[in-house]
């Protein structure tokens, strides 16, 4: 196995300007790696860091403290210190992340949504609109669909268009918000199956489940993030 992330020492903390700047501590001193070919999960309770380390990871929220290395071919990259840039080409080659809600530009297609994911992760518009068309058959998205924005879906048909962009291409490592939180018991499974696909791919997948029966599924081992809680 391959080490694939490695956290070492990040800390987290919010200021509630609205609230006279008060400090809100969120986690410290967080240390944890994923290899290739296993998905650690994120335990605890709602509240406690779960989602805000996933997100700095990938770059959307700056930690306070630490490192965060991820492995991008031969190179282990610092998210803390990388730059815009950089951070971009790791979302490209190297990142892929399925948050709790899907967030798109209003009035492009469904297909278009996951097609350009596809084409952003390499693939020429041919391929790109192929793996659209594959993904979103195997996530039961009906084609009636796929022409309309998901602005009016329902919040199940939403999280399959989500994570269809997430899985548009296949990276080495794989960030997943409570994926199929939203979803019916047949489509949960699909997304299990997924995720065990690009485990045995060599993906290291680092998620966060609150359905124990698609955790025990997926789980290779369990974090409790409430060990990092600042006391």
């Amino acid at each position: 196995m391959t080490e694939m992330m490695d956290i070492d020492g990040v800390a987290k903390s919010f200021t509630l300007h609205l609230r006279g700047g008060t400090v809100l501590p969120v986690m410290r001193n967080v240390k944890l790696h994923v290899n290739t070919g296993e998905c650690v999960v994120l335990g605890g309770p709602s509240g406690a860091g779960k989602s805000s380390l996933l997100r700095m990871i990938f770059g959307n929220y700056a930690a306070d403290a630490g490192h965060i290395h991820v492995r991008d071919a031969g190179d282990m990259v610092d998210v803390v210190t990388a730059t815009p840039r950089r951070l971009v080409e790791l979302r490209r080659r190297a990142m892929s992340y399925v948050s709790q809600f899907l967030r798109v530009i209003p009035r492009v297609s469904s297909h278009d949504i996951v097609a350009r994911a596809a084409a952003e992760g390499g693939l020429d518009a041919g391929a790109a609109g192929s793996r659209a068309d594959s993904l979103l058959t195997c996530l039961n998205v009906p084609p009636s669909l796929w022409r309309l924005p998901p602005a009016t879906f329902s919040g199940g048909e939403q999280q399959r268009i989500n994570i269809a962009r997430g899985f548009a291409v296949p990276r080495p490592i794989l960030l997943l918000d409570e994926p199929t939180a939203s979803l019916d018991a047949a489509n949960r499974q699909v997304v299990v199956n997924m995720i065990n696909d690009a485990k045995r791919a060599g993906a290291a997948v680092l998620g966060i489940f609150h359905d124990e029966d698609v955790r025990d599924q997926v789980a290779t081992r369990i974090v409790d993030v409430t060990q990092f809680k600042p006391q």
